[in-house]
């Protein structure tokens, strides 16, 4: 059961950090930018869910569950600031992850249409 939570919420999240990519591939049709429409009200969600899950699955695939977890801290960015105590560290993490941010979101895709099947 986990596991397929794990599996839509990477699917989810990738779909939200890797839209710019995913944009170019669409063309005119705008299929990606209406569904990230849907879900950016839920981004936080999603980042907790991913961060959350993959802790919680952890040694079961290990590089899939570290990819999750950076994307959940990217889908956090906006929220750092909140935690007065981690915030610079946490921000200095997710400004350095920012350029791989398409990167990390096509592979949630792949890892979450992997952990589907």
């Amino acid at each position: 059961m986990i596991e397929l939570l794990l599996a839509i919420a990477n699917i989810s999240g990738g779909l939200l950090l890797g839209l710019a990519t995913l944009d170019k591939w669409d063309g005119e049709r705008d299929f990606f930018n209406r569904i990230a429409g849907v879900l950016a009200p839920f981004d936080t969600v999603i980042g907790l869910a991913l961060i959350i899950l993959a802790i919680l699955e952890f040694w079961d695939g290990l590089l899939f569950n570290v990819v999750s977890i950076l994307g959940g801290i990217l889908l956090l960015t906006h929220v750092f600031g909140k935690v007065p105590a981690l915030e610079t560290s946490l921000r200095k993490l997710s400004a350095k992850l920012m350029p791989f941010k398409a990167i990390i979101g096509i592979g949630l895709i792949v890892i979450g249409v992997l952990g589907i099947f």
